[in-house]
């Protein structure tokens, strides 16, 4: 039956960039949602910046910029990172927006009208350095549960416990270093203490819908006197100015914390969302829009989140819904931290992963999507990246199973049957074939359960046995024997439909791979329901021509990966230079024309015995004879990816003389200037319809 969901990751805290742990959730959320989209689920997945707090506020005025515009500044970078790593979120708002205002706001007085919000004077500690109360995430010391040193006022990162920042030992100021003393305030609390909220958290805690390690962490926070009865402490969720929040409505001076605004933001952003996308009807409010829609009963809240924030979205947030009549979370998915060769991540130790530069210096992104995916499961465990590990899964699984598949069947095709494929494969084939399909079941589940390794991992014994049948079958020999088209057409036939199922399993975790497969097989985009039926009707199917899909790690990527960013010049000296190197001086259109720029088809290409940087290219541009060219691209490229492709030559070079022959002219290929810190080289392919000899204006 089709399913409606509401989605969520944790929002990210708008005091920093984006980290690898956020795109290790963020990646981790978007393949679950892709997958039941391919199902045919309708699926709202949105997002927003935590915009408010006192880290905020203090980092703003260093900056000396006001919250606002530190925030929204922050907030326009998140796109390339998101984009970049092919994360598809609906919507991202921030926590500041006037929708989260409107929302806190109902949420506090229906709390308020339960009963559920009561104030009291409360001992709270003041930094006397800098003349303001501290919020919790300024005061540290040691945690009263287990001793942990350098923890924050509210939770132990650690033990994972929850205290008054009153009950910290040793407690110092996160600002100043100073001692912090105490002074009385008035704050305003969410009792949680209450009856009824003890009874409803204990059930919702417990029924099935937490992971079963999540909720027996929680079980351990009911607290139980020597007559069995189960209490909770109350949660304080005020806080005193200076502070960059909502303020309370009926009590001005006071703010509400920013873990009680944060987590209304998940529907903040999805009520903007139901604005833009025009689900109203003549006349109807957004408002009404938004309320009918999280009434449904078909519908199915889930969040995913970290395990340092458990607190907040199976105690604080669950209780605030259910009290002020809202929907509650139907699933949390909670989990562990990402790890760099088993060490936590650090920028001064050099175990830290900069997403952005994983992308700078060229490396694929789904080659990251892939590697968290195959070590992702449905428990709280820790991930670790490891490059030699990464880098083996990728060009073991990915191009050498995988893509492998595709490039060993597809230039038979196009060159012998004209991309046409067979319209009987046979027995042999069919039974493949349907072995494959039938395991389109199994893998949807173990992707909907979160247990992507295993699904990778099945899919992966589903290429090996496709691999096995091109091995038994050897379509490079067939194509040398005479008589033999008939078994080479089916043969790579069945290759290239086993490559699509393929394709429908990894399309949640490799969307851009899978758009180009699609383009490069001339079909719809693929639904989870594809893998069930033939590509082909009658033998009617025509497929492109093949070319390279994916290239495999190079070690150099990794090393610059790891290796710490040049330091940034000063200011006066200007901005870098694009591509590591400054633009060349100014020409004249003439002088531009003098240099004849000519597409070229390479119709062969060969290593070059003796040079282990040299490929030599045979090119077709149209003329009477092939010209032979040598080109300094055998690091990036291998001889049979090259084959039948495009490129672009300057073809009134001089002929140059050298060791191995002569070389008439040169490949077009694009690189850094620091080729140590930003590995990676690309010979120029243009647009398809391009035909050899076209000159390039």
């Amino acid at each position: 039956m089709p399913r409606k969901l509401f989605v969520t990751t944790a929002l990210p805290y708008a005091n920093a960039a984006f980290h690898i742990g956020h795109m290790m959730e963020y990646i981790q959320a978007d393949i679950w949602v892709r997958l039941q989209r391919m199902c045919g689920h309708e699926v709202h997945f949105v997002c927003a910046d935590d915009a408010h707090g006192a880290p905020i506020m203090i980092a703003a005025e260093k900056a000396g910029k006001t919250p606002q515009a530190f925030v929204a500044e922050l907030s326009a970078g998140r796109k390339p990172y998101l984009d970049g790593f092919h994360i598809a979120f609906d919507n991202w708002l921030t926590t500041d927006a006037p929708e989260n205002r409107g929302l806190v706001n109902s949420i506090y007085f229906a709390l308020k009208g339960h009963g559920l919000i009561e104030t009291r004077t409360i001992e709270q500690f003041f930094d006397p350095d800098k003349g303001m109360f501290l919020p919790d995430r300024f005061i540290k010391g040691e945690c009263p549960n287990c001793g942990a040193k350098d923890q924050y006022g509210d939770n132990c990162e650690v033990c994972g416990a929850v205290y008054a920042p009153t009950e910290l030992k040793s407690p110092y100021s996160a600002l100043s270093g100073a001692t912090p003393v105490l002074r009385h305030s008035e704050h305003f609390f969410f009792r949680l203490s209450d009856p009824r909220c003890v009874e409803f958290l204990e059930a919702w805690t417990q029924d099935g819908r937490l992971q079963p390690e999540v909720a027996n962490k929680v079980r351990e926070w009911f607290k139980r006197d020597e007559h069995g009865k189960v209490s909770l402490g109350d949660w304080d969720i005020s806080r005193d100015p200076p502070y960059f929040g909502f303020e309370i409505p009926d009590a001005p001076g006071k703010y509400f914390y920013v873990w009680l605004d944060a987590p209304i933001g998940y529907l903040a952003s999805l009520k903007n969302w139901l604005g833009k996308i025009g689900t109203r009807a003549e006349g109807e409010a957004v408002d009404d829009v938004f309320e009918r829609y999280l009434a449904d009963p078909e519908l199915e809240q889930v969040h995913f989140i970290g395990k340092d924030i458990v607190t907040f979205h199976t105690l604080f947030w669950p209780a605030m819904l259910k009290f002020s009549g809202r929907k509650v979370p139907d699933r949390v998915y909670v989990h562990g931290h990402l790890t760099v060769n088993n060490e936590k991540m650090s920028k001064s130790r050099g175990t830290g992963i900069n997403p952005l530069r994983y992308l700078q210096i060229g490396m694929n992104a789904e080659w990251l999507r892939y590697y968290i995916a195959a070590k992702l499961n449905a428990r709280v465990e820790d991930l670790d990246f490891s490059a030699e590990d990464f880098m083996a899964r990728v060009n073991s699984d990915l191009v050498g199973k995988y893509i492998n598949i595709a490039s060993r069947a597809a230039g038979f095709l196009s060159r012998r049957f004209g991309g046409r494929l067979s319209a009987d494969i046979g027995v042999e084939g069919r039974v493949l074939l349907d072995g494959l399909r039938a395991h389109s079941d199994t893998v949807r589940e173990l992707f909907d359960g979160r247990e992507y390794g295993k699904a990778l991992r099945e899919v992966m014994l589903l290429a090996d046995r496709v691999n096995e049948y091109v091995d038994a079958h050897k379509p490079w020999e067939l194509a040398k024997q005479q008589g033999m088209e008939a078994a080479l057409h089916d043969a790579c036939t069945v290759c290239i439909e086993a490559f699509r199922v393929l394709t429908v399993y990894l399309k949640p975790v490799l969307p851009a791979l899978a758009a180009q497969v699609e383009g490069f097989l001339g079909i719809e985009p693929l639904k989870w329901a594809d893998a069930k039926r033939a590509i082909h009707h009658g033998g009617a199917h025509r497929i492109a021509e093949y070319r390279h899909l994916m290239q495999r790690v190079d070690a150099r990527q990794l090393e610059a990966l790891f290796e710490p960013p040049p330091e940034a010049a000063p200011a006066a000296a200007g901005p870098a230079a694009p591509g590591g190197e400054a633009l060349a001086a100014t020409i004249g259109i003439d002088e531009f024309a003098k240099v004849d720029l000519r597409i070229a088809k390479i119709v062969k290409a060969e290593a070059v015995e003796g040079s282990t940087k040299l490929l030599r290219l045979t090119l077709d541009i149209g003329e009477a004879q092939p010209r032979n060219v040598f080109s300094g691209i055998a690091s990036a490229y291998k001889p049979e990816d090259l084959a039948g492709r495009l490129t672009v030559m300057v073809a009134n070079l001089a002929p140059r003389k050298m060791k191995f022959g002569v070389s008439e002219g040169m490949v077009l290929a694009a690189s850094h200037a620091d080729e140590k810190a930003h590995p990676g080289l690309y010979v120029l392919e243009p647009w398809p319809g391009a035909t050899p000899g076209l000159r390039v204006r």
